[in-house]
């Protein structure tokens, strides 16, 4: 018995200390008497510690409200921020929808300007071998699309179809270093070649030296290459080089369409599309 009360002497002490202005209170509070001079030196003695454990206790209670705020501030911000991430994805597919049927009335309001029969496609496809920079698009042998036909977009060409299958064709851009495009200037009708370089600008060839070429003047087809129809923007002059001999001048052509961003495109006959089932019935 002795050894737990030297054990727990301390617990006990504060028990009673804690205790006794508790049991004081009960016995005599009804009478209202005075604390003796016991009662205030116990007071005195539990004050603090009664104090300490009040901060304690607050301190506590504040942290777990703290927590419990801060937890549910999380949860909105996640909240908010998914709602966030879910508006800017309609946002953005609202864009992209938006400058899609942009370029598709651009498309329409070209086909139906045109002359003769045009076919509307998808860009769905791009060859990865840079030996020919080529596209596929989504119409082929089922949509009326043939070898040799030309391809373009309301700004200008983009190409020859040169393979095609069922439901998809295969298209040389002019930026292609084997392609050839019979053009004229179109302010002072001088007839040249534009040839592809690969990348960059087109070039331009076989433009005599004496024909009145400048920078900045707008070169379209010429209709004379078999492929392309007169009078399709090709480009604008730039860099033009009037050389003081030989028969030729050069220039470089920056192309109208930027044949690495195409989505949709027209493919429309050459001026050869008629006589093209004639020849091949009299085989």
């Amino acid at each position: 018995m002795l050894s737990l009360l030297k054990r727990y002497r301390r617990f006990l002490f504060v028990s009673v200390l804690l205790l006794y202005p508790l049991f004081a209170f009960l016995v005599t509070g009804r009478r209202g008497r005075e604390p003796n001079l016991l009662d205030r030196a116990l007071i005195g003695m539990t004050s603090p510690l009664q104090s300490l454990l009040n901060r304690v206790i607050d301190s506590a209670v504040g942290a777990v409200n703290h927590y419990v705020d801060l937890r549910g501030v999380r949860q909105e911000n996640d909240a908010l921020r998914l709602e966030n991430m879910q508006l800017r994805a309609a946002v953005q597919a609202l864009g992209e929808a938006r400058a899609e049927n942009d370029r598709l009335k651009q498309l329409l309001q070209y086909a139906e300007k045109a002359p003769g029969p045009e076919i509307p496609a998808r860009v769905v496809g791009v060859n990865p071998v840079a030996k020919l920079l080529s596209v596929r698009i989504s119409s082929g042998e089922r949509q009326g699309v043939f070898q040799g036909m030309s391809v373009v977009t309301p700004d200008g060409i983009v190409g020859q179809v040169i393979r095609t299958t069922g439901g998809y064709a295969d298209v040389a851009l002019v930026t292609d270093p084997q392609s050839r495009v019979g053009v004229r200037v179109q302010r002072s009708r001088a007839r040249g070649t534009a040839a592809g370089a690969g990348s960059g600008p087109l070039k331009l060839e076989n433009m005599l030296r004496t024909e009145d070429v400048e920078d900045g003047d707008l070169i379209i087809t010429a209709g004379t290459d078999g492929v392309y129809p007169p009078g399709l923007i090709v480009g604008r002059v730039a860099n033009l080089q009037k050389r003081e001999h030989g028969m030729f001048q050069a220039a470089d052509i920056i192309p109208a369409v930027d044949t690495t961003k195409l989505e949709e495109v027209l493919v429309v006959g050459s001026p050869y599309q008629e006589a093209a089932p004639m020849v091949e019935g009299t085989r």
